[in-house]
């Protein structure tokens, strides 16, 4: 059982625990699930969690705002069950971030849906030459009568291929760069758009290459005002980087939990390893990582519930410091294990594989470094 004496730090409030302890409760009888079929395992986990109850954490209903501690919690205990259960829960918060802080009435006829496990949603920002670099944005979108016409490519989009819904966002010129760009709600069903690839990765996730070929949306599926774009971006990551922190620190604990178990159990020179030295030295690093990354991860999600207009500064440490502990634990945790630790099937092969995409996704490491060092230095 992986250690909770977290929750009793002052970050949380009774609600916070008791929501852990019921989505606790509900993994244990539900997680894992069979990934052989991963679109029919996200769609099935997508409306297990909307019936539960659970995905209306994922978006702000109408007066409310995102309790991004909430959100933390949520994803820390799936990904610590199953990484592909925090997938499911994450892209409904990330696709529908936009519409959930600066979306219409209408548009929030969507977002009622995603939370509660009727629709999927994607965020579709990256590009085959815009990842990092959101400036270089080169969709388009051109104002016509009556709407907007889309035009380009998306790779890489989570969700991608069954999403029913995305928020993409594409160039509308009102200025160079990022200051040019806005985004729009599109409906998976728009015509002009289609999947030009199922994208293979190494952990099961549902990824794709969209083509936009004169996707045509009305003026009422524009998010916000246009032109605002990368700022609208920017406050969705703000939310949601340190949820990445937290689903990397769930993975951390169920490593730290299975090389506890390996240790103690497994023998050598007629002792647990647990006796060596060597090996405590070890244990003692993850924990101290895993501890570290959760002070991170609380603190950026309490300074944001608590008013924080930007926590772009916080949100970069946790995302940076608990994706790279992380991976430093689960490494750890393999190499307790020796030859096991690398057999299919293993526990720890699957979170050495399920991690390395934290540390690249909403915000490569060296991109959040650059982020932390100019914050620094202004």
């Amino acid at each position: 059982m992986a250690d909770r004496s977290f929750l009793d730090w002052p970050f949380f409030e009774t609600r916070h625990r008791e929501l852990s302890a019921a989505l606790e409760e509900w993994c244990a009888g539900h997680l894992p699930v069979d990934h052989g079929d991963v679109d029919a395992a996200c769609r099935g986990l997508v409306a297990a969690l909307g019936a539960a109850g659970f995905l209306r954490h994922s978006g702000a209903a109408e007066g409310e705002r995102l309790d991004v501690r909430s959100l933390c919690l949520i994803r820390e205990t799936l990904a610590r069950h199953d990484a592909l259960a925090d997938f499911a829960f994450a892209m409904q918060g990330l696709g529908m971030g936009a519409v959930s802080l600066f979306g219409t009435p209408d548009q929030r006829e969507w977002l009622e849906k995603t939370r509660a496990g009727r629709a999927i949603s994607a965020f579709a920002l990256t590009e085959p030459d815009s990842g990092s670099d959101v400036a270089n944005t080169a969709t388009t979108a051109e104002r016509v009568d009556g709407g907007w016409r889309l035009t380009g490519e998306k790779t890489y989009i989570s969700n991608g291929g069954i999403a029913d819904l995305y928020v993409i966002f594409a160039r509308t010129g009102e200025a160079p760069g990022a200051r040019g760009l806005s985004a729009f709600l599109m409906p998976a069903d728009s015509p002009g758009l289609s999947v030009a690839e199922r994208i293979e990765v190494i952990a099961p996730h549902p990824l794709a290459r969209l083509k936009l070929d004169g996707v045509f949306l009305p003026d009422s599926a524009l998010i916000g005002r246009a032109g605002e774009g990368f700022k609208l971006a920017m406050s969705v990551l703000d939310v949601f980087r340190p949820t990445v922190g937290a689903a990397a620190l769930g993975m951390a604990r169920r490593a730290l939990d299975e090389a506890l178990a390996r240790v103690k159990s497994r023998r050598i020179q007629g002792q647990p390893l647990a006796g060596l030295q060597m090996v405590q030295g070890h244990v003692a690093d993850m924990a101290l990582k895993i501890d570290a990354a959760a002070l991170l991860v609380y603190r950026a999600a309490w300074a944001k519930d608590m008013g924080a207009p930007r926590i772009t500064r916080e949100a970069a440490m946790a995302k940076l410091y608990a994706t790279e502990a992380a991976q430093q634990v689960i490494d750890a945790a393999l190499q307790l294990h020796g030859g096991d630790g690398v057999r299919k099937g293993c526990p720890v092969e699957s979170l050495y594989r399920d991690i390395r995409a934290l540390r690249i996704y909403e915000g490569a490491s060296d991109v959040q470094r650059v982020v932390i060092a100019r914050s620094v230095l202004e």
